[in-house]
């Protein structure tokens, strides 16, 4: 690629200007009611095992460079993000009804995705390294469904107390906070997040020749974030046999 994955994410200043349908998406709802608990939220492509195992691959790579790194695991799950927003506790079921509604007009799990390539973006000294994924239209119109459906239901000014285990950077934070517009729309970049490393280490990664290979959507999920954006707790599934699952997760409060 000749442009960094990440440049627009990196910088968490760069205003993409989508139109007025997307100023009305970014700006959700400004001010959360005092009481009401936030926590950080990822609707997401959860990938089959061909991902898994690739992702995998990478992390043991990125591991063995950057032994302090996380794997992936139960609490770090593979996945393919669509959107990371803050919503009120007390909302999630009426999340996750909006989401089940789109995906009774979508089929998320025919999707054909493909992996591309990798790249990385720095945030709090090390590079947060990901497998780049093909935004197909088909992708694309979904992402884009998710955002609109969920978007009554968006605040703004959520803290590291909205993530598992309380212990977000900043960047991580400002990254769910600008999702829309900066991260969506005609601003998304699909990827699966693999680990972290040192960037001179990354950067020989990123000379070697990439194998694309194709993989598909086992489901859609929520997951509640943790940090680094990681898929942490799992609160809502939607099964490729498209049975829906709700888990015990309490809607008054954000600990892990």
């Amino acid at each position: 690629m000749k442009t960094s994955l990440f440049a627009s994410i990196a910088a968490l200043g760069i205003v993409v200007t989508l139109g007025q349908s997307t100023t009305m998406r970014a700006k959700g709802n400004t001010l959360p009611p005092a009481g009401n608990n936030l926590i950080a939220v990822d609707i997401l492509l959860e990938p089959d095992r061909m991902m898994v195992v690739k992702a995998n691959a990478f992390n043991n790579r990125l591991r063995g460079d950057y032994p302090a790194g996380y794997s992936l695991d139960a609490t770090h799950s593979p996945h393919v993000s669509m959107l990371q927003r803050f919503v009120r506790a007390t909302d999630l079921d009426a999340v996750t009804a909006a989401v089940a509604k789109v995906l009774a007009a979508e089929r998320p799990t025919d999707l054909q995705l493909t992996a591309k390539g990798i790249d990385y973006v720095m945030w709090a000294g090390v590079a947060v390294t990901v497998l780049l994924v093909e935004c197909t239209p088909e992708l694309l119109r979904l992402e884009e469904k998710i955002v609109d459906a969920v978007t009554p239901f968006s605040v703004s000014g959520g803290t590291a107390a909205a993530f598992v285990g309380a212990d977000a950077n900043a960047e991580t934070i400002a990254y769910v906070e600008t999702f829309v517009p900066k991260s969506s729309g005609t601003s998304y970049i699909p990827h699966v997040t693999a680990g972290v490393a040192r960037e001179a280490f990354v950067k020989q990664l990123k000379t070697e020749p990439f194998q694309a290979f194709n993989f598909k959507p086992d489901g859609v999920a929520i997951y509640q974030l943790g940090n680094f954006g990681t898929a942490s707790k799992k609160l809502w599934q939607s099964a490729a046999s498209g049975t829906i699952a709700l888990s015990s997760v309490s809607r008054r409060s954000t600990g892990p």
